[in-house]
């Protein structure tokens, strides 16, 4: 006989990413609106890039631009019109005051406090670009900060603040379904772009990373780089049975870690001492979904939501997921 069951209706599958914000919202009081003025924006943003990506090789847009970003890394043509789809649907909204991307030396001030800017939009249009010619997974990451009253006159400075002040962060994988991962302080949501209807539809509601799982994600070929504590995690990672999984794009390695457990790290080298991936706009988001769902995100010098950044590309150590797991490295770097 059929089962019953497998004709019931997903309550999740009901809500869209707009009615679940609008719903959030309505359990606070002084909310205004304007969050879903902003994720509405990264929403469009976010399935027209998925648009691009599906038919990058049939609209010619794959491989590098023949320039580099302000981190001296060769641009790929999505990432430039990644970044230009991203700019002209946050910069309409009134609310959005400055968008800091990766692939700009300096902040785009688009208003004042004044003028309604309240919020800064940081972002990745597009991490794991370089290997978006072979058809793997690609992502873009965002952070949202409040913005304080003088911002535009106080330049970068308005901006550079720890990650715990961030207000919602989140990132869109651009996989064999486009996932839209958010946090807006309350738990972390996941959300499914459903092509039919042209809408994200919630598919898992206050995700929990496993305490622990014997996976870990890293960048294997730079071990003999890696500081030596790290070198030790790995031997006994591979003497304790551990499995090895390793994408090579931030974003899907991380959302396979949130799912399934383990570990995520991109440790320090000499060619990049301080790490390599962006604090701001990598690393904090990040380290905000993984906490909100459970786990821990650490760097060379402690919690990464803790971390005051001095720069807006500063960069920094990785190492988050599942808390028991993140524990394991920590006990090898403080030992």
């Amino acid at each position: 006989m059929p089962d019953p069951a497998a004709n019931e209706w997903n309550d999740d599958n009901l809500q869209s990413l707009q009615s679940h914000i609008l719903a959030e919202e309505q359990t606070h009081p002084e909310a205004t609106g304007e969050f879903t003025w902003i994720l509405s924006a990264i929403a469009l943003a976010t399935k027209t890039i998925a648009n691009k990506v599906r038919r990058a090789r049939i609209d010619d847009v794959l491989g590098d631009l023949g320039e580099t970003n302000p981190q001296g890394e060769t641009q790929q043509k999505l990432d430039v019109i990644a970044n230009d789809i991203i700019k002209a649907c946050l910069g309409s909204r009134a609310n959005i005051g400055v968008l800091v991307s990766e692939e700009d030396e300096e902040p785009t001030v688009l208003r004042t406090h004044a003028e309604g800017g309240r919020y800064a939009v940081l972002f990745d249009p597009l991490d794991g670009s370089s290997n978006i010619d072979f058809s793997v997974g690609v992502g873009t990451i965002f952070s949202v900060l409040r913005l304080e009253d003088g911002h535009a006159a106080k330049g970068v400075d308005a901006i550079l603040h720890h990650g715990a002040r961030q207000v919602a962060a989140g990132y869109v994988l651009f996989g064999s379904s486009t996932v839209f991962v958010l946090t807006t302080g309350n738990g972390v949501n996941m959300f499914v772009l459903d092509q039919s209807i042209g809408a994200f539809v919630l598919v898992k509601s206050r995700l929990q990373i496993p305490q622990s799982s014997p996976i870990y994600s890293v960048n294997e070929a730079n071990c003999n780089r890696f500081p030596e504590p790290y070198r030790e995690y790995l031997a006994w990672a591979h003497e304790s049975g551990y499995t090895s999984r390793y994408i090579g794009s931030m974003v899907a390695d991380v959302h396979r870690t949130l799912l399934k457990g383990g570990l995520f790290m991109y440790p320090p080298t000499a060619a990049h001492p301080d790490g390599k991936l962006r604090l701001m706009y990598e690393a904090n988001p990040m380290a905000m979904i993984i906490e909100e769902a459970g786990g821990r995100a650490i760097g060379d010098h402690g919690r990464i939501l803790e971390v005051d950044p001095t720069s807006l590309h500063q960069r920094s150590v990785v190492i988050m997921g599942s808390p028991d797991e993140v524990g394991h490295v920590q006990r090898f770097i403080d030992s």
